[in-house]
Formats: C-alpha cells, sequence, structure tokens
C-alpha cells in the first residue's frame, strides 16, 4: 500500500475546511495545510487534524503556495485538494481501494473533477479529468534494448474516483481582480491563461469587467505571437464591451475578426443581442438561432444552449409571436449541458 501526503494551502476557509478534511483525513498517512494569511478560524479547525501546519506569506502567486506545501510532505504520493473539495462514501472507497492497490510505476493519477456546471466555474463541462494525485519522488527508467534512453514522459493513470467541487460562492471577483493586476503590470499570459481570463469574463464577468479587461484584449488581436484561437477569444472580449460601451464602430470591428474565423457561438449571441437592442427583431433572430443551432461555442457552453434560446423567445414575445416565444423559453429552460 503506498503513503499519502494531504497537502492543502487555504485562506479563510473555517467554513468549508472541516467538511474536506473529514471525508479525505483518514483515507492519509500526513497531512500538511499551508495558511496564506487566514484572519478567522481556518488554522484552529486544521489543528483538529494534524500540527503541521504552515504559514506563507501570500504573493500573488498559487503556484509558489501550492510548491511550498509540496516541499514539506515526506510520503511516497501527495494528495493535492481545496477547501471546497468533497469525497463522498462511494469515492472514499474507491480512494481506499486505490491506494491499495496503486502500482508503483504510476507518476500521476487523475481524478473527475466532478459537479462544475453547479457553481458558475469557468469550465464548459460538469465532470473532467484533473491531475491530482502525484509521486513525490520519480525514478527515472532506462529504456529501450538499443538507442536507450530515459523515459520523461510520466506514467498516468485515470482513475474512476470523482471529487465533489463545493464550494461556498464563485471566486471571479477575486481570479478577475488577478488577472487584471497581471495584465496592468505588463505580464505576458500564456495561452492557457489568455483562455482562462476571457473564460471567466463570459461566464461570470459582469459589465465592468469586460471593460477593465479590453485593452489587454485589444492587444491580443494585434499580437503576431498568438494563435488564431487566441485572437477570437480576445476579438469576443473587446467585442462585448464595445457593445457595452455602445461603441458601434469597435464592436462591429472585432465582431467581423471572429466570423472571419469561421465565428463561434459567443460572437452570434453578441451579435443577436446587438439586434435585439436596436430592436431588429428578424436579425436578431438569425443570430440566435445560428448561435444556438449552427455554432460551437468556445468559451461559454450557454452561449450555444439557454443564452441564445432564451434571446429567441424575447425576440418572438416582442414581435408578438407568443407561441414560437413559449416554444423556445420552454426550450431554454430543459436545457442542459452535456
Amino acid at each position: 500500500m503506498i503513503t499519502i501526503s494531504l497537502c492543502m494551502i487555504v485562506k479563510n476557509e473555517e467554513k468549508l475546511l472541516a467538511r474536506c478534511l473529514d471525508s479525505v483525513a483518514d483515507l492519509m498517512d500526513e497531512i500538511i495545510i499551508v495558511d496564506t494569511g487566514s484572519t478567522d478560524s481556518t488554522k484552529e479547525i486544521a489543528a483538529r487534524y494534524t500540527d503541521k501546519i504552515y504559514d506563507f506569506k501570500w504573493i500573488q502567486d498559487f503556484s509558489a503556495a501550492r510548491n511550498f506545501a509540496f516541499s514539506k510532505a515526506t510520503k511516497e504520493y501527495i494528495y493535492s485538494a481545496d477547501a471546497d473539495e468533497v469525497l463522498d462514501e462511494e469515492n472514499r472507497e474507491a480512494f481506499r481501494q486505490l491506494k491499495e492497490t496503486l502500482l508503483p510505476e504510476i507518476d500521476i493519477v487523475q481524478m473527475y473533477y466532478a459537479n462544475q456546471l453547479s457553481f458558475g466555474t469557468i469550465y464548459n463541462y460538469d465532470k473532467e479529468l484533473r491531475p491530482k494525485l502525484f509521486k513525490r519522488l520519480r525514478t527515472f527508467t532506462w529504456a529501450e534494448p538499443i538507442h536507450e534512453q530515459i523515459i520523461l514522459e510520466p506514467v498516468i493513470y485515470d482513475s474512476d474516483v470523482a471529487i465533489l467541487h463545493m464550494p461556498e460562492n464563485n471566486h471571479k471577483d477575486r481570479d478577475l481582480a488577478s488577472f487584471v493586476r497581471m495584465t496592468e503590470a505588463g505580464q505576458r499570459l500564456s495561452k492557457r491563461l489568455h483562455n482562462i481570463y476571457a473564460k471567466e469574463l463570459f461566464v461570470s464577468g459582469e459589465d465592468k469587467d469586460f471593460l477593465n479587461a479590453t485593452a489587454f484584449f485589444e492587444s491580443s488581436c494585434m499580437d503576431t505571437e498568438r494563435s488564431v484561437e487566441e485572437i477570437k477569444e480576445a476579438a469576443c472580449v473587446v467585442a462585448r464591451a464595445a457593445r457595452i460601451a455602445k461603441d458601434t464602430v469597435k464592436f462591429f470591428k472585432y465582431a467581423l475578426k471572429v466570423v472571419a474565423c469561421e465565428g463561434c457561438a459567443e460572437i452570434c449571441c453578441e451579435l443577436g443581442q446587438y439586434y435585439l437592442e436596436h430592436q431588429d427583431f428578424d436579425e436578431a433572430i438569425v443570430w440566435f438561432y445560428n448561435a444556438a443551432y449552427e455554432t460551437e461555442c468556445i468559451l461559454n457552453i450557454h452561449s450555444s444552449g439557454d443564452i441564445p434560446l432564451q434571446g429567441l423567445s424575447e425576440c418572438y414575445r416582442i414581435a408578438g409571436h407568443e407561441e414560437q416565444a413559449r416554444e423556445y423559453e420552454k426550450l431554454a429552460k430543459e436545457w442542459k449541458a452535456e
């Protein structure tokens, strides 16, 4: 049987920490809690489960905090968890069996991260595999009988364990403020963070958040090192911000950039909303229909589902077609992300 160190970084998690630890503590051989500046009873709660509690001065860097937590681990594997995660009884048993049977050559175990769509997270699916259990010290092995080489790729195992993500609230204000701080400081966002920033805006951003992001995403559209996918998502953000600001010239400039790149559901929704606001209901219907049935979403799965369906309902209702309005309203309410 393998041994496992649980590593967590926390701050002001008094409402969630015990729930998380109650569901995993007996499966762990070591519990390490790194606190980044709690002002509530988080550390007192943690002390009920472990004496390995460390302070880490917050430097606006989650990776630095997690690396510090991992540095304190002493067991064979490290399980990385957040306070808003829970293992139910079925998955506690699956985790226990995994611990008893895991082969030593496995470097990383992926587990399902579930319940994503219930809390307005940035993800466009309710369940996805994520790396959660990591071999602390990796052994490098030579392979091949001739032209031998060191195996560099980790051995990854996709388990059946599902972790319930049950946050108390949406972290979008914290996350979007971090993105603004990074971009205003001139920090270049990786392709992954560029995508996450745009997703977070379209999933839970307010008008002010789009306006705050305009300058950065405009510069992305002009960045020759950005991919077509990145330019599309950047243009979607700028188009939304321009619609909010009622800057028609800029709105169509960036909307057409997306349309020229095969379009997406998000920009169709923006065009539908634009024409709805200008009471051109026939044109709004065309674009909402395209969003719902003809294009794929790239940032927010709702952009190809209930959002345009509700837009179609609104257009038909204002235009006096109540039967069609009710039908699309029904479809919007019944729509579920797959």
